[in-house]
């Protein structure tokens, strides 16, 4: 394997969408996500996300179900909130998903937290949280 190539940072992540301006809106104003530029024609949105990047690209037929995007928060519970609160329906409640008891992905013990809902065309998107394991003092 060549030194030059690493796949350890994310660069963009692409979604189809059959309306632009009702994703720009969905991305931006009601999750926050930082837009950066749009382009019509052809048809393109691009937000910052942390250092990767999200594109909407307009299609003619959508293929929601083949990602899913995973935003990290640090309190689950209150974005979830805040989504529904911005009229955003939620597949659930926030719900643990995986207790990392050997440190596999980060703090030994900390458990994974997860809440799903949908974009306007059906793109799984997901709320994503570490909580760390409760000391006995």
């Amino acid at each position: 394997m060549s030194a030059t190539l690493s796949l350890d940072t994310l660069h963009q992540v692409a979604l189809g969408c059959s309306d632009l301006a009702r994703s720009v809106a969905f991305y931006r104003d009601l999750l926050g996500a930082k837009w950066i530029a749009q382009f019509d024609p052809p048809g393109l949105a691009f937000f910052a996300l942390g250092r990767a990047r999200l594109l909407l690209e307009t299609t003619q037929a959508p293929r929601p179900g083949g990602v899913v995007l995973y935003f990290r928060v640090t309190d689950i519970h209150a974005a979830h909130a805040e989504l529904r609160a911005r009229g955003v329906a939620c597949d659930g409640e926030p719900h643990a998903i995986h207790r990392d008891d050997d440190g596999t992905f980060g703090e030994a013990g900390a458990t994974e937290w997860m809440a799903f809902f949908h974009d306007p065309d059906g793109n799984a998107l997901a709320l994503a949280s570490r909580v760390p394991p409760v000391r006995n003092s």
